[in-house]
């Protein structure tokens, strides 16, 4: 398979889009570029003197939006080299200080999991890295050659939700102590089939496995409490977030982060001091329609939430 055919399907393209855009001169944010459906749907609605910044911390994504067929022309749009973890530092680059959206395209891209080299996907053999910056950081078959049967199980069962997270902790520091360590995709599906004795109708044994190494690998859930702490901080006035998640964990951080948001509390060590007020408007809660699941499967567990920040400082 050559680097043409690793097609991304961009999820909730329009709604998302639709309920980004409030001003069309402000400025944006496009945390997860990925292949650039939303970047540039989003260029096509903006004004002349719009801005869209960019961020993926993919360095492949990176380079198809400087060069190549998905390339990005346009004086308005610009790329970075990061994890949206660090959306404060690079806005403060560009002097930037407040911007009228933030979009985030939660989990793994299709280039990413088609492309045996990566190691996303059980579906191909590949090297069992899962990084999504090869750059730097800790490939999951270098974690899984390391970590003692606790910790690997930990991980399994709190990312993955997968009920036999012992068992394949088990299985894989057997395998590591026999001199043969798990360091391929196919070498790491065959062993969880092994372990895991039932599986829900449709869904491959190591599908939550692989679900829990990459998210562990990628610290995502750590990466997305700050993101959403961050956006407080840098949306205008009725300015709008926007989180498309495709998994449970992710999705109940998003939605708890809005729902606190969205009401004013009092501190209780601090009865006469003033509520909290409220910084968050919860506006929608979106799923894919029928036809975008038959086109592309992918977008069936996805779950678009958007919020717009109040007027109160």
């Amino acid at each position: 398979m050559n680097a043409a055919a690793w097609q991304h399907h961009t999820v909730l393209l329009h709604e998302a889009i639709d309920a980004l855009v409030t001003s069309p001169s402000g400025t944006y944010v496009d945390g997860t570029f990925g292949r650039g459906g939303h970047s540039r749907l989003l260029l096509q609605r903006l004004a002349s003197d719009a801005r869209v910044v960019a961020l993926d911390r993919d360095p492949e994504a990176v380079a198809a939006a400087l060069a190549g067929v998905t390339r990005i022309d346009d004086s308005r749009f610009s790329i970075h080299h990061a994890n949206f973890n660090g959306l404060s530092q690079v806005l403060g680059s560009m002097a930037i200080r407040a911007v009228d959206g933030v979009l985030l395209d939660l989990g793994v891209s299709s280039p990413q999991i088609d492309n045996p080299g990566r190691g996303f996907s059980f579906r191909f053999d590949g090297p069992l890295d899962m990084r999504m910056d090869p750059t730097c950081g800790e490939s999951a078959a270098d974690f899984l050659a390391r970590a003692d049967e606790r910790a690997i199980s930990e991980v399994i069962r709190d990312y993955g939700e997968e009920r036999f997270a012992v068992q394949v902790a088990k299985a894989l520091v057997a395998r590591r102590e026999s001199g043969h360590p798990v360091r391929t995709t196919l070498e790491l599906s065959q062993l969880v089939a092994r372990a895991v004795r039932t599986r829900e109708a449709g869904q491959d044994p190591a599908t939550r496995t692989f679900q829990a190494l990459r998210i562990f690998v990628n610290a995502e859930l750590e990466a997305l409490e700050q993101v959403l702490s961050e956006v407080l901080g840098l949306l205008k006035p009725q300015g709008r977030l926007a989180v498309i998640a495709f998994h449970s964990l992710e999705d109940r951080i998003v939605k708890t982060f809005i729902a606190r948001e969205s009401k004013s509390e009092f501190d209780r060590r601090a009865p006469f001091a003033a509520p909290r007020p409220v910084r968050l408007n919860a506006l929608a809660r979106i799923k894919p329609s029928a036809a975008e699941v038959a086109a592309n499967a992918r977008s069936r567990s996805a779950i678009l939430r958007v919020a717009e920040r109040t007027e109160v400082a």
